[in-house]
C-alpha cells in the first residue's frame, strides 16, 4: 500500500504526496466514526482507485499538532513579529513562545522590517533580541526585500515540516514570497484604522522550500492556554524550566513560595523582569480558566 505525506486540505480532499507525484485521496468513514480527521503534515497510507484520485487507509502516529491552524508533525515555528508597523509586542510574542513550547515545537523568531526601523527603535530591537538569544532562542533581524534573508532562512528548512506563526501584517507571507518568488501569495496594506493587516491565507498546504516543507496558514486563530496547566507553565518559559530544579518545594509556582531559584535568579537579575510578568499574567488567566468537562 503506497504511502505519502498530506501537504493540502481543501473542501474534505487530501492531497498527498508520494513516490509517485501527488495522489487526490478522500478519508475512509472509518476516520469519521472513530473521530480521526486526516490533518496537513500526517504520515499516511493509501489505496489509489487510478493514478489521480484514491482514498486515504491509516494516519499514522503523530508528534504532535496544532488545531489552529489544523496541521500536525511540525518541526518548528518561525514566530514572525515585526519591529514597527505594528511595533514589536514581547507580550504577544511571549503568549505564541509558550504555544509552541507546550506543543515541543523549536521556535525561531524572526524580527522582520529592520530595514524601516530609526537608530533608537533598531537599539531597542536588539536589546530584546540578545535576552531571548541569551535564554537560546534563535533570533533572526531581517529585511522583507532582501537576499540576506533568504541565506538566514534557508537552512533552518532543511528536512523539516515548518509553520510560520505572528502577528497579522508583520510581513509572513512577504518573506514566504522572498523565499519562493514563483509563489503567487497574497498580500494585504495594513489597516491604518486597526494597526494590523487582513488575513489573506484561506487554507493549510505545505510549499515545498528547499529540502524541507513550510506551512501557508491562516495564522494561529486561537492564543489561549486551554490545555496549559497551572504547573506546566513555567516548562513553556526554559530560562524557568532549568532553574525549577532548584526549587526548595516540588511543583512551585514562582510566585510566594520561599526558596525559590527563580525568584532568587529574577534579583540578581538571571531573568528578565518582563518575561517574569508576562509568566505571572499567564499563571492567573490560566488559574482564571473555567474548569474543562
Amino acid at each position: 500500500m503506497p504511502k505519502g505525506k498530506i501537504i493540502k486540505a481543501l473542501s474534505g480532499f487530501y492531497y498527498v504526496v508520494n513516490e509517485d507525484g501527488i495522489t487526490q485521496c478522500r478519508g475512509r468513514g472509518i476516520f469519521r466514526k472513530n473521530k480521526v480527521t486526516p490533518l496537513v503534515g500526517d504520515q499516511v497510507s493509501f489505496e489509489a482507485e487510478n493514478e489521480r484520485e484514491g482514498y486515504i487507509m491509516e494516519v499514522y502516529e503523530r508528534k504532535n499538532d496544532l488545531i489552529r491552524p489544523p496541521i500536525a508533525n511540525v518541526d518548528q515555528a518561525i514566530l514572525v513579529f515585526s519591529a514597527v508597523e505594528p511595533d514589536f509586542n514581547p507580550l504577544l510574542l511571549d503568549r505564541f513562545l509558550v504555544l509552541i513550547e507546550s506543543k515541543h515545537i523549536l521556535p525561531i523568531i524572526c524580527i522582520s522590517k529592520m530595514d524601516i526601523v530609526d537608530q533608537k527603535t533598531r537599539e531597542k530591537i536588539e536589546k530584546y533580541a540578545a535576552d531571548y538569544r541569551h535564554i537560546g532562542y534563535e533570533v533572526l533581524l531581517t529585511a522583507t526585500d532582501d537576499n540576506k534573508t533568504i541565506d538566514m532562512l534557508l537552512p533552518f528548512f532543511e528536512d523539516r515540516i515548518s509553520v510560520f506563526a505572528g502577528q497579522s501584517g508583520v510581513g509572513k507571507s512577504s518573506i514566504l514570497q522572498v523565499l519562493r518568488p514563483d509563489l503567487e501569495i497574497k498580500t494585504n496594506e495594513i489597516s491604518s484604522h486597526l494597526g494590523r493587516g487582513k488575513h489573506t491565507t484561506r487554507h493549510v498546504e505545505l510549499i515545498e522550500i528547499g529540502n524541507g516543507w513550510v506551512a501557508d496558514t491562516p495564522g494561529f486563530s486561537s492564543l489561549e492556554f486551554t490545555e496549559i496547566e497551572v504547573t506546566e507553565l513555567s516548562d513553556c518559559f526554559p530560562e524557568m524550566r532549568e532553574l525549577s530544579q532548584d526549587c526548595k518545594f516540588r511543583g512551585c509556582t514562582h510566585i510566594s513560595e520561599p526558596k525559590c531559584a527563580v525568584k532568587d535568579a529574577l534579583t540578581n537579575g538571571g531573568i528578565t523582569q518582563y518575561r517574569y510578568d508576562d509568566y505571572v499574567e499567564f499563571l492567573q488567566e490560566i488559574k482564571d480558566r473555567k474548569p474543562r468537562y
